[in-house]
């Protein structure tokens, strides 16, 4: 059995409208909402960057079904572990049994403005992260939590209001060594559609699973979560022109590398042609070939479909899923 989730776009909307669609998410059917938490957005013009923990706390108190969670945040940076576990026992606490927490080593546009840094390597990021998730899960269940690391230091901490449910932890990954850690520590992983099939057969969910095993994990408990780029329209030309505004994403890494200012990334992505900024997503007009695009996906090993659309009209796209999209995939994967 798959879960559908809705991705609430944090970049693209204001808070109070995308409350608003979240809500509309709970009563279309979705099971779970997972808000971005960015600093800055992908473009200047038009674009938005609410904090996610105080979000997803107003959303808390105005659903009460999905589960709540980010889409990633980056706990070794702007914010440090101890201050991300408070806040996720907070909304445990106040939500129960319905938040999960997904992390990540981290995008520099997010965190270089904030901190004046030079943006570190890969290695010194990774480390953070581990030393971040065995921090929170101390503070989660302990006491009292001494702890010294390479890049962290608590003395004798504790978060008070510590929730009564656990916090799912899920770490996001985009390569192998991520997606190892995930299988070692995690109790669910993130990735994004739209990278090609090798990307997920071959490397990140088989080391999600060989890293499990390594630690003697059932990694079939490990859920298995990816962020569905999709643009559905019975117009086809308006589903493909709905992925304009987030031509970004289809940068070469080497032309998103470095770019911490959101009017420069913009800049770049608006010399996009349109076939080329819609080619991370998947586009479609019919219900039968989109619902194929997506259980590509489901073949590949994944159990939790978040689905983040491109266009300006939310309420359209959530009604459109709600009748012609989730009731197929909900026949076709029950």
């Amino acid at each position: 059995m798959i879960k559908l989730g809705y991705k609430a776009s944090a970049e693209q909307f204001a808070p109070r409208q995308l409350l608003d669609f979240a809500i509309a998410a709970e009563a279309a059917g979705f099971e779970s909402v997972v808000v971005s938490d960015h600093f800055q957005p992908w473009r200047h013009t038009d674009g938005h960057a609410p904090f996610s923990f105080a979000w997803l706390a107003a959303l808390g108190e105005r659903t009460t079904r999905v589960m709540l969670g980010t889409s990633v945040v980056t706990p070794t940076f702007r914010y440090n572990p101890a201050i991300v576990a408070q806040a996720m026992a907070t909304l445990g606490s106040l939500n129960p049994g319905r938040v999960m927490l997904g992390v990540g080593t981290g995008e520099s546009m997010n965190e270089v403005p904030v901190l004046g840094i030079e943006w570190p390597d890969f290695k010194e990021r990774f480390g953070r992260l581990k030393e971040a998730i065995e921090i929170m899960r101390k503070l989660w269940t302990e006491e009292r939590v001494t702890f010294d690391g390479e890049y962290f230091h608590l003395r004798n901490a504790t978060v008070y209001d510590r929730p009564e449910h656990a916090i799912p932890l899920y770490v996001a990954a985009s390569g192998e060594s991520a997606a190892r850690l995930a299988g070692r520590v995690a109790d669910g992983f993130i990735c994004t559609s739209g990278k090609g099939p090798a990307l997920y057969t071959e490397t990140l969910l088989p080391a999600v699973a060989e890293a499990a095993t390594k630690a003697k994990r059932d990694g079939t408990k490990i859920e298995k979560m990816i962020e569905m780029k999709v643009s559905f329209d019975p117009d086809k030309k308006r589903a493909l022109e709905d992925t304009r505004h987030w031509a970004a994403l289809a940068l070469p890494a080497e032309d998103k590398a470095g770019v911490e200012d959101p009017m420069e990334m913009e800049r770049r992505s608006l010399a996009l042609p349109i076939e080329k900024a819609a080619s991370r997503w998947l586009v479609s007009s019919d219900p039968e070939e989109h619902v194929e695009q997506i259980a590509e996906y489901v073949g590949y090993g994944f159990t939790h479909l978040v689905f983040h659309a491109p266009g300006p009209d939310q309420l359209r796209f959530l009604e459109l899923y709600r009748t012609e999209i989730m009731p197929r995939l909900r026949k076709r994967f029950a």
